[in-house]
């Protein structure tokens, strides 16, 4: 097994005012040839957005684009008619296909944080879908509750990827195995601290894991881990 750290200080950052971010991947104007994408995962954009701002209406096709609020509430509005709100627990999937207009605002009176993924689509050119689903935290303590594409998921994007999380407490230990031909992982410490294969994450780094059928998380302290496999 292989493992390669991402310290939360060492990502690309912006502040655009309305919007505070920082980018595990290049974006924007941040650019590290080393950091580009991992399997497909394209981008991974932890976004901090105002209270009465947002991203205006703007395009996006052939990528599959999946939402995970942190907290605070966030207004979705598309052009195939869909406008919803998403908040915690709750995770939003779209596939930008054959292309899709679509804004994210904070209406609301408190900041909104939110993970944003952008993944290689399987095809191209495919018919723009869009979903949501709430998941129940309990679910996810101490196991792994998958998110997208996994097992008792409602939600679906068109790449062999599976999204999951785990609140796992101090000294708990966890094990993850990977689907057959998996490229392999990414793991977001959202809060508390990890240690796989004695590489330690604090919160919002990240560890990248490759070589491997199998591998296993333990809590440093209480911990909120996303997991990305592709």
């Amino acid at each position: 097994m292989k493992t390669k750290l991402y310290e939360a200080s060492s990502r690309g950052y912006a502040n655009y005012g309305w919007l505070d971010t920082h980018y595990s991947f290049s974006f924007a104007d941040y650019y590290n040839p080393d950091r580009i994408h991992f399997g497909n995962l394209r981008v991974l954009n932890d976004d901090i957005v105002q209270t009465g701002s947002g991203f205006g209406k703007h395009p996006h096709d052939n990528m599959e684009i999946v939402t995970v609020p942190i907290y605070g509430k966030l207004s979705h509005k598309d052009s195939m008619g869909h406008e919803q709100t998403i908040g915690p627990d709750e995770v939003q999937v779209m596939s930008a296909g054959t292309g899709i207009f679509h804004s994210e605002y904070n209406n609301s009176n408190e900041d909104v944080n939110i993970l944003q993924l952008w993944i290689f689509p399987k095809t191209k050119n495919t018919k723009p879908t869009y979903d949501q689903a709430v998941f129940n935290r309990e679910e996810a303590q101490g196991k792994w509750q998958f998110l997208v594409n996994g097992e008792k998921s409602p939600l679906t994007i068109n790449q062999q990827a599976r999204i999951s999380r785990v609140f796992i407490e101090k000294d708990e230990k966890i094990e993850y195995s990977l689907m057959p031909g998996a490229y392999g992982n990414f793991l977001f410490v959202i809060d508390g601290a990890i240690e796989v294969e004695n590489t330690t994450a604090n919160k919002r780094d990240a560890i990248e894991i490759t070589q491997t059928e199998k591998f296993s998380v333990t809590a440093k302290e209480k911990t909120y881990l996303l997991n990305i496999e592709l």
